[in-house]
């Protein structure tokens, strides 16, 4: 304690112990921690199993593989390989056939057509139009997930407003984890080295 004098008369006062100070601080930053840990587990979760389901997609044969056309003739034109496949859909399931988008494959001779409402993937050779490879994209299911998107999937939302929301929540939530994961840590080397300080005196 020290004395303040006001007007000549004195006070008493207490100077504010800065271990303490940060001791507190670090009870705020584990309470914090505590919570969005608690809140945001399972999103966490999903997040960190998908992303290493995604990372592993190729060897996990969780992606169809690129098929190979050998046929040495001239390319079809796109509305072509699109009618292809789509029609081979119309014909073979019960899924709708819009075209969501046609991934060439120059070097391998192959086009890889997916669709809007499914996760579909027909397989075309772009020389030989023929159909080499029906298989669903388990990746693209997973990556929705991974990204909250599945729902915007479902609810047919073209705007992704559930993605945007999921993502978002689940970035700031991370970042602070990270802040006060890294308080955590610092804060008691903090304290440690204050009283190692103040002892040496």
């Amino acid at each position: 304690m020290r004395d303040l004098f006001i007007f000549g008369i004195p006070k008493k006062t207490h100077l504010i112990n800065p271990s303490k100070k940060i001791a507190k601080n670090t009870r705020w930053h584990r309470k914090i921690h505590k919570y969005i840990a608690i809140t945001l587990f399972v999103f966490m979760f999903i997040i960190g199993v998908s992303g290493l389901l995604l990372a592993w997609k190729k060897d996990l044969n969780l992606l169809p593989p690129t098929q190979k056309d050998i046929t040495n003739t001239p390319i079809l034109p796109i509305e072509k390989i699109q009618q292809i496949a789509s029609l081979y859909i119309l014909e073979n399931t019960d899924l709708d056939a819009t075209v969501d988008r046609i991934d060439i494959r120059p070097e391998k001779g192959v086009a890889k057509v997916r669709f809007y409402n499914h996760y579909s993937e027909v397989q075309v050779g772009i020389k030989s139009g023929k159909i080499l490879s029906v298989k669903t994209r388990t990746s693209d299911i997973i990556e929705q997930i991974h990204d909250g998107s599945i729902i915007d999937f479902f609810i047919k939302s073209n705007n992704e407003e559930v993605k945007k929301i999921y993502v978002t929540i689940t970035c700031l939530g991370l970042m602070m984890l990270s802040i006060t994961g890294f308080y955590l840590w610092y804060n008691p080397k903090r304290i440690k080295k204050r009283k190692l300080k103040e002892n040496s005196k």
